[in-house]
């Protein structure tokens, strides 16, 4: 794997422009938005999006497109924003100018070999395997084998997390992270600064607000990394060199490893007031000391995990006593890294088993409830319904389970991404259900022509015609197969550690 900050400014440019790079979540191979994207870079040719508007898209509400993700089935929800495409694009363009890039790249540099070691810079995948993939597999060398490896020098970790890092971030950061907050300041509102430019295309999707940047894309997590890096370096200017202490910070988690609780916590407090610098700050549930290092390293859902896997089948030998042992799970630790590995393993196992269950409607209940605590999980969930329900012994009660399972389901609230995926398990052919939903998404997949993002504010046909939302539609729901295939939510088993 290659770190984004190693590629030159054109293999940058065309990782950031691959369908998966502008969405990171897994969705049914039927969706691509990557043919939107080439064609908006056709016709944008290396420009800004400025030189096709009308007016300044600030002034428009929906600009990006708002997909939300459900967190516990009740009402904490998690915007996913799907960028304007010209917007999207013409940001690449701006950050992959050579100039631009090597500065970037520079700045980012700046932020090795100091108190925090930031484990979390983006890659790339050099093999078959998806980026997310290639990110965990980093993350899992660097945070949690080196984690382990400090408990012979410390006797303290402390762990924290930023609360709502990407929907607090203050855009205005974004110049100061990349020129400095001394030139930042005094060439405020200079477009020919490459942060002010960044900031302003942040804002423009977003009817000009300056609290928070959009969660969804490689591109994000890449600004995102920009701007705790330049925290990174005012850490490091408060601490000085590690002699006795070290910082691992994956993303926005951080841990500190110490030998007393008063060093630990003294380390917190600068690392809270940096954060605050640029509007971000802790999440006070979920700071936690420990003292034994090993332990304090592994995430307690994981190590439970790790637990329930090695029970192996004999200890619940049919697949209705594995679901209730999931569902137990999944109210323990609910939307947890280790209930999506665990549902992934089982729905590996479950695909060895073609026989007709006479508790179907029973299984079928007990997973669907774990979606229904646990939405985060729901692409394993339906895969595991797709099995289950695959087995009725006629479409009569096919329809009769998949009825149940809706009704179930759409008491959940903000759960347009798991429309997206309930579509997907019952639209196809061989069920033969037409799933109607006021997600827009799955109305384009039914053929209708809703707009996903605003673009009055555009004034050239050619680049509204490069919009054109049907494209994202590469295949058709009908010609899936009936059970999902393990393939589709592939990055379920490589994120299993890392949420």
């Amino acid at each position: 794997m290659e770190r984004l900050i190693d590629l030159s400014c054109e293999e940058a440019k065309e990782h950031f422009l691959t369908g998966s790079s502008y969405f990171k979540q897994d969705m049914p191979d039927y969706i691509s938005f990557e043919p939107i994207l080439t064609d908006v870079a056709a016709v944008l040719n290396g420009r800004s999006y400025r030189g096709f508007k009308s007016e300044n898209p600030s002034r428009y509400a929906g600009v990006n497109y708002s997909l939300t993700a459900n967190k516990d089935g009740k009402l904490a929800w998690r915007p996913l924003e799907l960028i304007h495409p010209a917007v999207y694009v013409s940001l690449v363009n701006l950050i992959c100018v050579p100039e631009n890039w090597e500065h970037i790249r520079g700045r980012l540099s700046e932020s090795e070999g100091g108190a925090v070691d930031c484990c979390s810079a983006p890659v790339r995948s050099c093999n078959n395997q998806k980026d997310a993939a290639e990110q965990v597999r980093s993350w899992w060398h660097t945070v949690e084998q080196r984690s382990l490896a400090y408990s012979l020098e410390f006797s303290h970790v402390l762990h924290t997390d930023v609360m709502d890092c990407y929907g607090s971030l203050y855009t205005h950061s974004i110049p100061w992270a990349i020129h400095g907050l001394e030139e930042a300041k005094a060439r405020k509102g200079d477009l020919s600064l490459l942060g002010n430019d960044i900031d302003l295309h942040i804002q423009e999707g977003r009817y000009g607000q300056t609290n928070g940047i959009v969660q969804g894309s490689v591109l994000m997590d890449f600004v995102a990394e920009i701007v705790l890096g330049y925290v990174d370096r005012q850490i490091c200017s408060e601490l000085g060199q590690p002699t006795d202490f070290r910082i691992l910070r994956y993303r926005d988690d951080y841990r500190i490893f110490a030998n007393s609780d008063d060093q630990a916590e003294s380390i917190l407090k600068i690392v809270s007031d940096q954060l605050r610098s640029v509007g971000m700050s802790l999440g006070v549930t979920k700071t936690r000391l420990c003292r034994n290092v090993v332990e304090g390293s592994i995430k307690p859902d994981k190590l439970a995990g790790i637990g329930l896997q090695d029970l192996g089948d004999a200890n619940a030998a049919t697949i209705q006593k594995q679901l209730l042992r999931l569902h137990a799970f999944g109210q323990r630790f609910p939307n947890s890294g280790a209930l999506r590995r665990l549902l992934s393993d089982f729905t590996d196992e479950l695909a060895k088993d073609s026989a007709r269950p006479d508790d179907l409607e029973v299984q079928v209940a007990i997973a669907t409830d774990i979606g229904f605590v646990s939405p985060s999980v729901f692409p394993a969930v339906a895969t595991i319904l797709s099995h289950l329900i695959s087995r009725a012994s006629t479409r009569e009660n096919k329809h009769y389970l998949w009825d149940k399972v809706r009704k179930k389901v759409s008491r959940v609230p903000y759960n347009g991404y798991l429309e997206i995926w309930l579509q997907r398990v019952t639209h196809p052919e061989s069920v033969g259900i037409t799933y109607e939903s006021d997600e827009r998404i799955c109305k384009i997949v039914n053929g209708e022509a809703p707009d996903l993002w605003e673009s009055g504010w555009i004034s050239s046909n050619d680049l509204k015609k490069a919009l054109d939302v049907s494209k994202i539609k590469v295949g058709s729901v009908l010609d899936s197969e009936e059970v999902v295939q393990p393939e589709e939510i592939e990055l379920f088993r490589q994120n299993a550690w890392i949420s």
